[in-house]
């Protein structure tokens, strides 16, 4: 079949441990008792239900015969000889590996275990072999067992010695009708929904939240895998559970209080040092390796290379030459890090992380899927399919295509007027979830109606989770620059980003943030901001949101001109304040706006600095404890300070030394739930 995967070749059976074990040198009681106890606890333990279940019932009862042995072992109180010990200590390894073997077959997919069952039946088989192995060596007629206690372990070397590796026929039919089902889809052969049941009642599952447990589990095997054809066959198998799911059972019921959020979004989780850009200060996506040594993500190093500039932006360092290499060893910590964290890592534009090329098995079953969804809408009660689309353009870039493709956005569009809370939630929601792809923002750009709902829902939404929802839709848009500066144009969603940020809570407030500081790297924009009163409501959030309120203070300052500078006269001593108080991130940009206000403003600006209760302590401190580019800062401001205190009143720009570069975060929305 297309997507079987090799049986591992035969391996040799492993060699008993005779002089080097690891485990501890422990008295004879408390060996037979550890093994009295882990035989006790493998006999007890539940066979597998629905495959692999004569396997699991083999070795389980093979361990129920040695329970009763190390029973009578145990009230004996026999001194053992040393090879003795040494078969016991083995054994109590074997009965280890069993417990192990069952309890990961008890927690992995099904379908992923009945694809490859071979290989897990090759597992269970090897165990018994190793303790066929240990059972001949076992110096029997030395422990004055009793006839009965002899006759088990006779009857037990027997039934390890005449054991053999078997499939049972019903998994391997079972494998077959979906591997069968598999390959149909590739033929463009909608899978018939008997054979659908049959399958999926054979393997225990038996309802939606079942289907969505193994969907799950699939996802987590997917990113455990290594080799491509691996991976395939995973996204194989969640399109077919995914299909099955919303073919069965269909669209899901949204819960009447459903937490939309994201699993977890950047902003709120605490990101190692190491894996944010130096550049972005945000989560890299794609590391790559310059030059000097340093590392950077590769769109934002990409970006300062294209602007002109060959230098190491970290070091400072002249760059020998522009070739970017990947950072493939930090790349996948990170992509570990964030499925500890409940973040989902995607780069815009491919098929997700470790797809290099999309499955056709699971794109047909998306297409399928999508088909079936879009149908129902005009049937259906619309939320329940809406939060299905949603939840779908979640997953992935394919499922995001095909619903694109499928011409879902022009119907999403219409409920972005509802009046149903729940039901416009979903639909700005699936909007912004199929934005992240690329083709996909100029889809939704060009959709009559499109735009101007989305906006529409930032001012008067009908929660504030669909208003935040709308703000990072207009973020995500806006990351093609000519839609930046065409959103920036309009006066409703600037004014409806400042808003949100003056009156929001705390999670509507920074995408409403991040949203404008993505809009204010185009100059034009940021006078609009200003006018709106964006620089108060920053100033209002540096206790809320320190990092994301100065940021923005940031971009507004260097990108305005004097208005901007005048705007933000009345936030000096508190970002003074910040350069005390904040992390890393907020110190840098806190001393980057007081740098640029002191370039632009002149000595009227200095002076209000200066009277900042303790300002030169916090420079100080800064420069030489703070990071690289917080402590250039500092030290700018420690000259503008000496200029004015030697009563130089001149313009200083003309002598700074440092030139003043502060990239706009290019920070990535997540898909959300």
């Amino acid at each position: 079949m297309a997507v079987t995967l090799e049986v591992t070749p035969t391996r040799k059976r492993r060699p008993l441990v005779v002089g080097h074990l690891d485990s501890p040198n422990i008295s004879d009681t408390k060996l037979i008792r550890s093994l009295f106890f882990a035989s006790q606890e493998l006999s007890h333990m539940q066979p597998l239900r629905f495959i692999l279940r004569r396997n699991s019932q083999s070795i389980i009862r093979k361990v129920k015969v040695l329970a009763a042995v190390f029973d009578e072992l145990l009230r004996s109180h026999m001194v053992y000889s040393q090879s003795a010990q040494l078969c016991f200590e083995e054994m109590n390894i074997v009965m280890q590996r069993m417990k192990t073997l069952i309890e990961d077959c008890t927690r992995s997919s099904k379908l992923w275990l009945l694809l490859q069952i071979e290989n897990v039946s090759f597992s269970f088989h090897e165990l018994v072999t190793d303790l066929s192995t240990v059972l001949d060596i076992l110096p029997v007629n030395d422990f004055n067992l009793s006839e009965d206690a002899e006759d088990l372990i006779v009857l037990l070397k027997k039934q390890c010695s005449d054991s053999i590796q078997f499939v049972d026929p019903r998994d391997d039919d079972l494998r077959r009708k979906v591997t069968d089902t598999i390959d149909g889809i590739k033929h463009q052969i909608v899978p018939d929904q008997s054979k659908l049941i049959g399958i999926f009642v054979d393997l225990g599952l038996l309802d939606s939240a079942s289907l969505i447990e193994e969907i799950q589990r699939l996802e987590d095997e997917t990113h455990d895998q290594i080799d491509e054809r691996s991976r395939i066959a995973a996204a194989s198998l969640i399109g077919l559970v995914r299909y099955a799911n919303c073919v069965l059972y269909g669209p899901s019921t949204p819960s009447p209080h459903p937490d939309f959020r994201r699993h977890k979004s950047l902003s709120e989780a605490n990101i190692p040092a190491d894996f944010r850009c130096p550049i972005t200060l945000e989560l890299m996506r794609d590391p790559v390796v310059v030059s000097t040594g340093q590392t950077y993500d590769r769109e934002s190093i990409d970006l300062w290379i294209k602007s002109g500039h060959n230098t190491c932006p970290k070091t400072g360092q002249v760059l020998k030459h522009t070739n970017l290499i990947p950072n493939s060893a930090l790349k996948n910590l990170i992509v570990m890090w964030c499925r500890d964290q409940k973040i989902p890592f995607e780069i815009y534009g491919d098929g997700g992380v470790g797809s290099s090329t999309p499955c056709t098995e699971a794109v047909e079953f998306t297409r399928m899927m999508v088909s079936f969804l879009i149908d129902k809408l005009s049937v259906a009660e619309p939320n329940a399919v809406v939060f299905e689309l949603r939840a779908l353009a979640k997953s992935d870039s394919v499922a995001r295509a095909c619903i694109a493709e499928a011409g879902a956005i022009p119907k999403l569009v219409r409920y972005l007027g509802s009046d149903s809370p729940s039901l416009q939630i979903n639909a700005v929601t699936a909007i912004l979830n199929l934005s992240i792809l690329e083709q996909n923002k100029t889809r939704i750009m060009e959709t009559d109606g499109a735009l101007n709902g989305v906006i529409e829902v930032l001012r008067s939404g009908a929660t504030w989770e669909a208003k935040a929802n709308a703000a990072a839709t207009l973020f995500s848009l806006a990351s093609i620059s000519t839609y930046k500066r065409r959103l920036g144009r309009k006066v409703r969603v600037v004014t409806g980003l400042v808003d949100l940020a003056k009156q929001g809570p705390t999670s509507s407030k920074r995408d409403a943030f991040v949203a404008i500081l993505n809009l204010a790297a185009e100059r034009e924009n940021v006078g609009r901001f200003v006018e709106a009163g964006v620089v108060q409501a920053a100033g209002d959030a540096f206790r809320e949101l320190p990092e994301e309120a100065v940021s923005v203070v940031e971009a507004i300052v260097r990108k305005g001109g004097l208005m901007a500078v005048s705007a933000a006269f009345g936030l000096i001593r508190q970002l003074g304040e910040m350069m005390r108080e904040g992390g890393d991130t907020t110190k840098e940009s806190a001393a980057a706006t007081l740098v640029t206000m002191c370039r632009k403003g002149g000595s009227e600006l200095v002076a209000e600095m200066a009277t900042i209760p303790g300002i030169e302590r916090v420079i100080w401190e800064m420069i030489g404890t703070g990071t690289a580019r917080g402590g250039r800062k500092a030290a700018s401001l420690m000259r503008y300070l000496r200029r004015w205190a030697a009563g130089d009143t001149h313009e200083t720009a003309a002598t700074e030394t440092q030139s003043i570069v502060v990239p706009t975060p290019s920070r990535i929305f997540n898909p959300v739930l």
